[in-house]
């Protein structure tokens, strides 16, 4: 069984077929030997939670399928019920603690239940939970004045909302108003939100309803790993060029994307590509529009937005997820003069801009840098990153490791030739990972891809436990 998961020595197809035969016997006997790793243990943490006296999961679990959706889908086949936090751990209702890889989707930036961000949530709500920015208070202000003085050039008018979704909604709206035109462009394999434009500007087929979705070009994706082009960023670009040449007016609203897609799979963008994107767009009329709802605040390491890394300067930044550390935040920075098209008309936004929310806000970024989260991100992203490649080199079943600082994804084929997705094997090595103490999230369209995003306080203990709990259950299949 070492040969399926160890060095190649079958032909790709013949290992592929005997991987997934052995693979069900596996899941289902686990009788295997270690083959030498040791199981592997959690850091030490001084903390422990009070005793929970709530429902149980079963009991919440009843009730959930009773009276919410039934698109609210879950990890495990058993899933946790997570009763309390604790900077990168989270604790059931048995007490016991979880090492967080997947940060509620790269949401928690600088630990659950910061005490900073807890004193400034109930510090406000003290005071007054919500009026309406049609009045005046200083923490909308405040937080304004310090996102800004984090952006390049004149980016320093903010318009709050209250998720991802919306911030992308309405920067696509601000484009569309500030050229008079009506296309946008985005990437295939690009998330940014589920309402009716973002749908649309999403492009996989697992997040799109059948409705009309109009006005947005879907580019070839600059995927170094599965894509037509390799890594050869300047080539994708040129399909941004063709599409507007043959498909708009030959004038387009703007060009969104991320600089790591989160949801697609942790999937950076090819070197050289978005320099060359940027001189088509403008010069077709176009906007660019930065998407770092997940990539964002400092969670890359390397820079504080992810954009920042292909050295380029939108006109529209739109943020969420780790604003707020978990509080619903979001919001969209622009210019001034892009900004003024709202003034058209009346746009408002009854809780963007809440004042507990944007203290919490403020919080956060204060909490990012006076922890230095960002250095943090980095350095044990890089040590984390060195040590899943590490992991690649030892089993065949991962096929790519990528990503930057504390936003990494390690994608599992059953042959890395044809790149075939390793579905079952990525499913079952999150349950088993999950009974060992770490929770890490999947994505990419075939959900074959770890998403590993914790909080930005993660350590290089934390990131040993990581990679020796996956270690230890790859050698078991």
């Amino acid at each position: 069984m070492q040969g399926l998961i160890g060095r190649r020595v079958l032909s790709g197809t013949a290992q592929s077929l005997l991987r997934q035969r052995c693979f069900s016997q596996v899941a289902q006997s686990e009788v295997l030997p270690d083959n030498g790793v040791a199981t592997p243990k959690m850091p030490l943490f001084d903390y422990t939670p009070p005793p929970y006296t709530g429902p149980t999961a079963d009991e919440i679990l009843a009730q959930r399928k009773e009276y919410l959706s039934p698109s609210m889908f879950y990890f495990y086949n058993k899933p946790l019920n997570i009763v309390d936090g604790k900077r990168q751990y989270l604790f059931d209702e048995s007490g016991r603690r979880y090492l967080d890889g997947f940060g509620g989707i790269a949401t928690v930036s600088c630990g659950h239940c910061h005490p900073d961000v807890v004193e400034a949530i109930v510090n406000q709500t003290k005071r007054i939970q919500h009026s309406t920015i049609l009045y005046l208070n200083h923490a909308i202000g405040d937080f304004a004045q310090a996102l800004a003085s984090k952006l390049p050039a004149n980016l320093k008018v903010v318009f709050f909302t209250n998720s991802g979704t919306e911030a992308n909604e309405l920067a696509m709206l601000i484009a569309r108003l500030y050229t008079g035109s009506h296309d946008i462009i985005s990437l295939r394999n690009a998330y940014h939100g589920n309402a009716a434009g973002t749908m649309g500007a999403t492009a996989q087929g697992n997040w799109k309803f059948n409705v009309i979705q109009s006005g947005v070009h879907h580019a070839v994706n600059p995927d170094p790993y599965r894509g037509v082009f390799g890594a050869d960023g300047e080539k994708y670009a040129n399909d941004v060029q063709d599409l507007i040449d043959f498909g708009t007016s030959g004038h387009v609203a703007g060009f969104m994307c991320e600089a790591i897609q989160g949801v697609g799979g942790i999937v950076e963008l090819a070197q050289g590509y978005l320099p060359a994107v940027y001189n088509s767009v403008k010069k077709a009329g176009g906007l660019f529009i930065a998407d770092e709802v997940q990539c964002g605040f400092a969670r890359t390491g390397s820079n504080f937005w992810g954009f920042e890394g292909h050295g380029v300067v939108p006109d529209i930044v739109t943020m969420a997820k780790g604003i707020g550390n978990g509080i619903p935040l979001g919001a969209v920075v622009t210019t001034p003069e892009v900004a003024e098209v709202l003034t058209r008309r009346n746009y408002f936004n009854t809780f963007g801009g809440n004042p507990v929310c944007t203290a919490a806000g403020l919080a956060v970024l204060k909490v990012i840098e006076k922890e230095k989260l960002q250095d943090n991100a980095f350095v044990v992203g890089s040590y984390l990153k060195e040590r899943l490649n590490a992991l690649k080199d030892k089993y065949e079943l991962i096929g790519d490791v990528r990503g930057r600082g504390l936003m990494l994804g390690v994608e599992l084929v059953t042959d890395r030739e044809l790149k075939t997705p390793a579905k079952a094997e990525t499913v079952h090595i999150m349950e088993k990972m999950k009974d060992l103490g770490v929770l890490i999230g999947k994505g990419g369209f075939y959900g074959n891809v770890f998403r590993i995003t914790p909080p930005l306080c993660f350590t290089k203990d934390d990131a040993d436990f990581l990679v020796d709990a996956m270690d230890y259950t790859i050698s078991k299949i």
